[in-house]
C-alpha cells in the first residue's frame, strides 16, 4: 500500500486501503472544463501525494486521453513504492484522429474493451492498473458482455480490481450475479443526495467499495463560489449551462453553502472540507474524488480526511437543506 499520513478505509472488499479523499483528475484532462496548464496539474497531483492521498482517479475520456498522460507526468519521478494507486474507466471511445468530443460515444463490446484497456496501460505508463471501471451503461452490448470483459481483464492480470460507474440497483444486481463488483463510482453532494437511499445500502450490503464523484458539486461546495463567478465562467467549461450553476437553483445552493460557514469556523476548517466530511459520514461511502487544477487547491479540502463533524452540525446541515429547498435526495441516511 502506498503509504500515507491520513486516516484509510478499506474499499469494499479489495484488500485496499485507500484515504478518505482521492485525486480527481477530470479536469485537468482539458476539455470540458475550459483551458488547462499541464504543469500546474502536475504540481497538483504531487502535492496531492506529499498531503498524503493515496490515489487517483482518471478515464480514458478526460480530455480524450490526455488526463492519463498528466497523471503518467506526474507520477514519474515519484519512487514506485511511494506512487498512489491509479483508478481509471473505460466505455467511452472516439475515433483516434478527433480532438474534439463530436463522435464520443458509449460502447460495451468486448473487443472495444480490451482495445480501450491497452491504450489506458500506454498512457498511464503502467503494467497494471489497480482499479478498472466500466464508466456507464452501453447501448451497443449487455451489461453481461462487458462486465463479463472485465473480470476477465483481472483474470489475466491486465487489472487488479475491478467496478462500475454510474449504474442504478437493477444493474448492480445483474452485473453482481457474473462476479462481484467490487467498487461503484456515483455522483453525491450535500446537493445531489439521490444515491443515499437506495444505492448506498445496496453496495453496504453488498461489501462493494464507493467512491463518489462531484462530492463538492463541481466547485459549488467549496465556499469560494457565487453568483458573479458562474457568470464569467468560460463558453467551454460545461457548468455554464448546467441547471445547478444559474438562476434561482445556483441561488438556492449558495445560501445552503452559507449555512455550512459557522459549522466552518467551530471546526477551523474550510467550507469545502466540510461538504466532504457531511458525505463521508454516510453508511456505506468510502471515499471522495475530488478534483483540483493547482495545488493551492488541494489545501482548501485535504483537511476532510481527519475532520469529524458532531450531531450539533449534522442537525444544522439538515436544517440548512430544508430550508433552502436546495438539491434532491435524503438528508441523512433513515
Amino acid at each position: 500500500m502506498p503509504k500515507t499520513t491520513l486516516p484509510t478505509r478499506p474499499l469494499g472488499k479489495t484488500g485496499l486501503d485507500i484515504t478518505p479523499v482521492g485525486f480527481g483528475a477530470w479536469a485537468i484532462g482539458g476539455d470540458a472544463w475550459g483551458p488547462q496548464d499541464d504543469s500546474a496539474s502536475i504540481a497538483a497531483i504531487r502535492h496531492a501525494v506529499s498531503a498524503g492521498v493515496n490515489w487517483i482517479d482518471t478515464a480514458a475520456i478526460y480530455g480524450l486521453g490526455h488526463s492519463e498522460e498528466v497523471v503518467a507526468a506526474a507520477l514519474k519521478d515519484i519512487p514506485k513504492s511511494e506512487r498512489p494507486y491509479v483508478f481509471t474507466k473505460c466505455g467511452l471511445v472516439w475515433p483516434p484522429a478527433d480532438r474534439d468530443r463530436t463522435n464520443v460515444r458509449r460502447s460495451g463490446k468486448r473487443d472495444s474493451i480490451r482495445r480501450e484497456v491497452e491504450l489506458s496501460l500506454k498512457r498511464l505508463d503502467v503494467e497494471v492498473i489497480d482499479l478498472y471501471q466500466m464508466h456507464w451503461p452501453a447501448p451497443d452490448a449487455p451489461m453481461e458482455e462487458y462486465w463479463q470483459a472485465l473480470l476477465d481483464l483481472k483474470q489475466e492480470g491486465k487489472v487488479l480490481h475491478v467496478g462500475l460507474s454510474n449504474h442504478d440497483e437493477t444493474q448492480l444486481e445483474t452485473c453482481e450475479a457474473l462476479g462481484h463488483v467490487e467498487t461503484l463510482q456515483p455522483p453525491f453532494s450535500m446537493i445531489r443526495r439521490d444515491v443515499g437511499a437506495a444505492i448506498l445500502p445496496w453496495c453496504k450490503a453488498h461489501g462493494t467499495g464507493t467512491i463518489v464523484y462531484s462530492p463538492m458539486q463541481a466547485g459549488l461546495l467549496t465556499g469560494t463560489f457565487s453568483e458573479e463567478r458562474a457568470a464569467k465562467l468560460p463558453s467551454n467549461d460545461w457548468r455554464k449551462k448546467d441547471g445547478q450553476f444559474t438562476g434561482e437553483t445556483l441561488k438556492k445552493n449558495l445560501t445552503l453553502v452559507e449555512a455550512l460557514r459557522p459549522i466552518a469556523d467551530k471546526h477551523g476548517a474550510t467550507v469545502g472540507s466540510v461538504a466532504l466530511a457531511w458525505a463521508l459520514a454516510w453508511p456505506g461511502l468510502t471515499a471522495t474524488i475530488v478534483g483540483a487544477r493547482a495545488p493551492e487547491q488541494i489545501d482548501g479540502w485535504i483537511g476532510a480526511a481527519k475532520l469529524t463533524l458532531d450531531d450539533a452540525d449534522f442537525a444544522a446541515i439538515d436544517k440548512a437543506i430544508a430550508t433552502t429547498g436546495a438539491g434532491t435526495g435524503p438528508a441523512h441516511a433513515a
